[in-house]
């Protein structure tokens, strides 16, 4: 920060001391950690010469919120790839099924929005298609916090609901589908080569709040990529040139991950296994119906308590996937 120039681009500049603050506060968290853990041996050992029942239950009480936040202090240690630390864009799309898919789809939006702001991530809704009974039929979120990727990397695959429906009248069991993209926000430093010659760009009339804006400009932007038919969108600014700024950074994370994942499928193959990357990987069941559980299929890890998970608790599926990866 002494150097000269360091504010020229304040962009790097408040990158690099975020990156900065996380890692003093990782060190002063360890040091922390340790002086409680010192201080409770202490307790321990007072209670072994004179026992008090009420240190032992306050001891205790401690002894299990540290447990706890040791465990989340782990998990943000295994956040070391190298896009953990940035901002995610999470794109949902209900699957076939109509208005019981779309209804799951403002179900998992719910969700993730709620596990978001729980850790202090701010998220921004970049486009938003609403479905044409309930639900959503598609939609792109931008969740920005330090480690956003790291964490919900964990959420990309297919996500599948069982219950009874809510929209069928003989109230027959269902099965609904929706798909989860994750994708890393990435910064200027990172180099995707896009020919515009490649790109098709559309603009249309944003849809949802906002209103005489929203209903009289053609703010939005839907970018294709036609050698990949890569889709995006934005409308979540006022002016058509920044939601275009914002798509072109949308379609960037999109291209790396396709290359990310076609990488990933080379190595799977060479190594005899198969790895599917798409529609077909069903990756976490949600069970309303005939008995409440929420399993994930890479991981094993299951819960009972499906309402807590669909209020935002995933820390316990993010914290098994990650531990897993390093196996």
């Amino acid at each position: 920060m002494a150097e000269p120039g360091f504010w020229d681009n304040s962009e790097a500049a408040q990158q690099l001391i975020n990156e900065t603050n996380a890692h003093k506060e990782k060190y002063q968290q360890f040091h922390q950690f340790a002086d409680e853990l010192e201080e409770l041996e202490i307790m321990s050992e007072m209670q072994q010469e004179e026992y008090d029942a009420e240190t032992q239950t306050e001891l205790e009480e401690r002894l299990l919120k540290l447990k706890e936040k040791l465990s989340i202090y782990e998990l943000s240690l295994l956040l070391n790839e190298p896009y953990d630390k940035n901002n995610v864009i999470m794109e949902l799309h209900p699957g076939a099924g109509g208005t019981e898919s779309q209804d799951w789809g403002s179900m998992l939006l719910r969700m993730y929005t709620r596990w978001a702001e729980s850790h202090g991530f701010q998220v921004e809704t970049l486009d938003y298609q609403s479905g044409d009974e309930a639900g959503i039929k598609s939609v792109t979120l931008l969740i920005k916090g330090y480690n956003a990727y790291g964490y919900l990397k964990s959420e990309k695959g297919v996500h599948r609901l069982v219950r009874i429906s809510p929209f069928d009248s003989a109230k027959r069991r269902h099965t609904s589908f929706c798909s989860v993209d994750i994708m890393p926000e990435l910064d200027e430093n990172v180099e995707i080569d896009i020919n515009t010659d490649d790109l098709k760009v559309d603009t249309y009339r944003a849809s949802g709040a906002g209103g005489q804006h929203i209903n009289k400009t053609e703010s939005a932007v839907r970018i294709t990529h036609i050698p990949t038919g890569t889709v995006v969108a934005s409308q979540a600014q006022r002016s058509q040139l920044k939601n275009r700024e914002q798509a072109m950074g949308m379609l960037k994370a999109k291209l790396y991950q396709l290359e990310m994942d076609k990488k990933a499928q080379e190595a799977a193959s060479l190594r005899g296994e198969q790895l599917e990357i798409g529609w077909g990987s069903q990756i976490r069941s949600y069970v309303f119906h005939p008995y409440s559980m929420v399993k994930d299929h890479r991981t094993n890890y299951e819960t009972g308590n499906l309402q807590a998970v669909m209020d935002g608790e995933l820390d316990g599926f993010i914290d098994a996937y990650l531990k897993q990866k390093l196996n």
